[in-house]
This record gives C-alpha cells, structure tokens and sequence, in this order.
C-alpha cells in the first residue's frame, strides 16, 4: 500500500525507479541471506557479497517494470489502475519470476498470509491466488484512504466481505484421513556445512545417524534429511542397506537423502529408500548456480574467472514413480522443490503423504530457513496433505494438512522429531488445476483494463474534438 502511494501521480519514470528501489530495499533484506552460502562454497566474502547485490539488483527489476507500465496515461483512471492493473500485474510479474530462470519464488505476497484468515484461499488458488487478493485489498485499502469516508465505508466493507468469506473456508476440510497413522522419525544430525566434507568427519557422520535411527525402531518411516552423508549412494551401499534390513526386521522403513551416481559422470540429488532393491527418487527441479549453470554458453567463462564452485547434478525425469515407505505412497521433494507448489502437486492425488528433505545449513542462523519452512506450510496447505520435513540442522518439522506447525526442532540442535501423522485422500481444488485459473484469471483481468482504458481515452477524445 505504500508502494502504491509512491506511485500514485508519478511519472511513468519515476515510478520505475520507485518500484526498483522498493525492490532493492524488499530483496535486499529478504534474501541477503545468499551470501551466507557462498563462505561453504570457499569463495571470498567481498566476491560474496558483489554476487548477492547483482542478482537483488535484478529482483528490483519487477517492481522497477511494473511501476513503469502502470503508469501510463491510459490507465489513470483510480479504479481501473489499483483495483484491476496492479493486483493482476503484480500477480504476473511473481508468477513470470517463478519460472524465468528455472524460477525464484520468494517473498512472494502470498506467503505473508500463511496465518491470516486468507489461509482459507490456499487449498483453491495457490500462493499465487492469495497474492492477487492481497494486493487487491491493499488496492482497495489505497483508494479509500485516497478518496474520503463514503469510499472508505464502501471500499473497506469490500475488504471485509473477502477476508470474512476466506476465514469461513479455512473450516472446510478438502481432504480426509484414511487407514492407521504412520508414525514418523524425522531425524536431524546437525552436521555443521564446514565440517561435513571433512575426511576426518565422515565416519564420525555416519555414527551419529545410525545411533540416531537404532534408537527409534519403533517408528513406521524415519526420514533422513538432503544429502545426509558427505558421499554418494554406492559409497555407502553396505551401511544403508544393512540399516534398511534391520529397519525391516523392526517393522520400520528408511529414507535417505543423499546424492548418487551413475555411469557416465552423472550424479542426482536423490532420496533413497535402500532395501533390496533400493528405490530412488531424483530431484527435478535444481537450484541455478547452486546445483547447475544456467545459460553455461554464457556465464561458464565468468565463473571460472571467478573460480566459483558449482555442482553439475542432472535434473530427475519428469515421470517418476512415488516411493512406496510404511504401506503408503509418498509424495518426495527435495529442498528447492517445496518452494513450487506446481511440483508438489505431481504426487497428487495418490501421494497420501508429503516429505521433504533439505540442508538449510548452507544458510547459516538467517531467515532463509524459516523462510523455507514457511512455504513447506504452504505446500501442506494447497495438497490438504501432511508434510514430514528433515533437515539437516534445522528447521525439521511434522506439519498438519491446515498448514499448522504441529512440532518443530529446535535449530541447530542433535534432534529426533517424532509423532503420527495421518494418511489422507482425496484433493483440493489446486491439487487438480494448479496456477493456470489464477494465471488465466490475471490475463483476463488487465485484457479487461486495457479494453476499458481504450473505450475511456476514446470518448475522451471524442468530447474534446
């Protein structure tokens, strides 16, 4: 809403560098945390520090465009500018910045309202939905502070009416339970990023999360978190596969998450559920810069004058089969994974269970980890699934099909997570439709301001000739 007063009767010009400048100050502190990655990865802090800017200079760029295109002259009209351009263009401009690239979805609007009563929306429209009515209200909430007390009664009882409606959908339970609760173990080593490569700390490593798991056989499904051993799959075959017998012999079954390899030099991001035989699950969606190079023509020669690091894993194929754990399909993703509620949805509906591992620990003690587990929430709240999540040193999480955290660990803490969790059936609307109403419905919506301002600027034309 306060972007939107800065906008307010400036210049086409002007409003682009407003909108940049929000965006560097929005960006700017919500994914400062990039750089904390970088000191894992050797490479020296001023270098870090130059990288971080760069790519929130570029993030500052979707504001900076909106403010430019919508304000031009023929969308002056109040109404037709707060009320249908800039919530739809807004809702666009996250959505193109959700794919261009391979995509980056933070701070998108929608998430904000995780624990406001617009949590009702999520099960039907998505993040990106929520997004549209967020803006819509600050719109809505602009023009009746801008316009006087009869606009502020009808504006405001519109505001109202859309939060109320949303707060009663949050008591609508799109999904159901079936069959017994699976008990879970999601187990947390808390293995510190600087140290977990380290010859010396290998062994010491894979000690810790067998003494971890022997201690919870009682559970249903323990749950590694991302690469939780410091090698690949067949380097550690013998351990993991003697654990899953012994996981078998107790009624329990094992995931893990660690990278493995193929013939040819290919390597994936993988889960593993090791039995005889083992079945993987290959991470789909990888982290530009951080696990491939995006546009490598172009930016190979500036990273090996810059001498950054950067993996070269192989995406997983589209169509993969669920991971079948404790007599249910699961529905896996893989840290960059829960930040795109279009993946989770694949698994859907016959996943009837949610797990996501990841390894927050190459962000340090920033806000990206809890960040990531606020979209983790999302995810269990579009799917009307639970979601089990195992991280390396934080945050590990059981959370319920509501969105609800129903127990977290501690950050950066040696910890078991664990408790039941339902099987559940059924879907939500997005489970079946995804982004494309709500794309379709924002595209619609500035045809519909664009035809309105035309029909506006002619008949204004028309009485002065």
């Amino acid at each position: 809403m306060v972007l939107f007063g800065a906008w307010y009767n400036a210049s086409p010009t002007r409003a682009g560098w407003r909108g940049w400048l929000f965006g560097m100050g929005m960006f700017g502190i919500g994914v400062s945390w990039i750089h904390e990655s970088f000191q894992f990865s050797h490479i020296a802090l001023p270098v870090a520090i130059v990288l971080t800017f760069l790519l929130i200079c570029f993030l500052a760029l979707f504001p900076a465009v909106l403010g430019l295109l919508t304000t031009r002259s023929f969308l002056r009209s109040d109404c037709v500018r707060f009320l249908l351009v800039l919530p739809a263009a807004w809702t666009l401009s996250e959505w193109i910045r959700g794919w261009f690239l391979t995509g980056f979805t933070w701070l998108q609007v929608g998430y904000s309202q995780i624990d406001s009563p617009l949590a009702g929306l999520v099960p039907i429209a998505g993040v990106y939905g929520v997004s549209w009515v967020s803006v819509l209200s600050a719109g809505l909430i602009f023009l009746s502070l801008k316009e006087g007390r009869l606009a502020w009664l009808r504006y405001l009882s519109v505001v109202a009416a859309i939060w109320i409606g949303a707060g009663f959908m949050t008591k609508i339970h799109w999904t159901e339970g079936s069959g017994d609760k699976v008990r879970v173990a999601l187990v947390q080593g808390n293995v510190p990023q600087d140290l977990k490569w380290l010859p010396e700390q290998r062994q010491p490593t894979v000690d810790r999360y067998v003494s971890l798991t022997r201690k919870h056989w009682d559970a249903d499904l323990i749950v590694w978190p991302e690469a939780a051993l410091p090698g690949t799959y067949n380097t550690f075959e013998p351990v993991l596969g003697a654990l899953a017998i012994e996981a078998q012999s107790h009624g329990s079954d094992l995931l893990v998450g660690i990278p493995t390899w193929r013939s040819g030099d290919r390597y994936f991001n993988s889960v593993v559920a090791p039995g005889r035989p083992p079945v993987f699950y290959h991470k789909r969606h990888l982290v530009p810069f951080g696990e491939y190079l995006p546009l490598s023509v172009l930016l190979q020669p500036v990273v090996d004058l810059l001498a950054i690091p950067v993996a070269n894993f192989e995406p997983g194929e589209e169509q993969q089969p669920l991971l079948e754990a404790a007599g249910e399909k699961l529905g896996v993703s893989i840290c960059y994974e829960a930040a795109f509620g279009a993946e989770i949805i694949k698994a859907l509906p016959e996943a009837r269970l949610l797990v996501n591992v990841s390894n927050d620990a190459w962000f340090g003690d920033s806000i990206a980890p809890h960040q990531h587990l606020q979209m983790a929430r999302f995810r269990a709240l579009e799917a009307g699934r639970y979601l089990v999540r195992a991280t390396n040193t934080g945050i590990s999480a059981i959370i319920g099909p509501k969105g609800n955290l129903e127990t977290q660990a501690p950050q950066f803490e040696t910890a078991v997570i664990v408790g039941d969790v339902m099987p559940m059936i059924g879907g939500t609307p997005y489970t079946y439709v995804g982004d494309t109403p709500v794309i379709v419905g924002v595209i619609v919506a500035l045809v519909i301001a664009f035809v309105v301002s035309l029909r506006r600027r002619a008949k204004m034309a028309k009485r002065i000739n």
